[in-house]
């Protein structure tokens, strides 16, 4: 388990990172996404434990207000999110986990949330 803290260290959670490294790392061309900037690592609903802070994080929604981006009141890092697509598994800012240099990593991929699945017309 490894440490992810937003910058202020008010929210903390232990993150299960695996020993091979995430599964999915990406950025995200959605709205909101594109903005933050930050990778996202993908994992699954247990390996994310908030310990502390819950009362700092913030919640922001919009659009359909599925996906659940969270944000610490008092520093303002985003620190995870529930994506819609799966709203179970968690998508985390990689820059917040101890000893990960999000600037080292490789094979970032791409998720086009400008052209998200659910929001295709049939």
């Amino acid at each position: 388990m490894k440490k992810l803290t937003c910058h202020c260290g008010g929210v903390e959670a232990e993150v299960n990172v695996p020993e091979k490294g995430f599964q999915k790392i990406m950025r995200c061309n959605c709205s909101i996404c594109k903005r933050k900037g930050y990778i996202i690592g993908v994992i699954g609903p247990e390996d994310f434990k908030l310990v502390k802070g819950e009362e700092l994080l913030t919640l922001y929604q919009f659009h359909t207000k599925t996906a659940k981006h969270y944000f610490c009141k008092v520093c303002g890092i985003n620190t995870h999110n529930r994506p819609r697509i799966n709203p179970k598994i968690f998508g985390i800012n990689v820059a917040c986990v101890e000893g990960i240099d999000p600037f080292k990593l490789e094979n970032v991929g791409l998720n086009d949330g400008e052209n998200h699945p659910l929001d295709q017309k049939k």
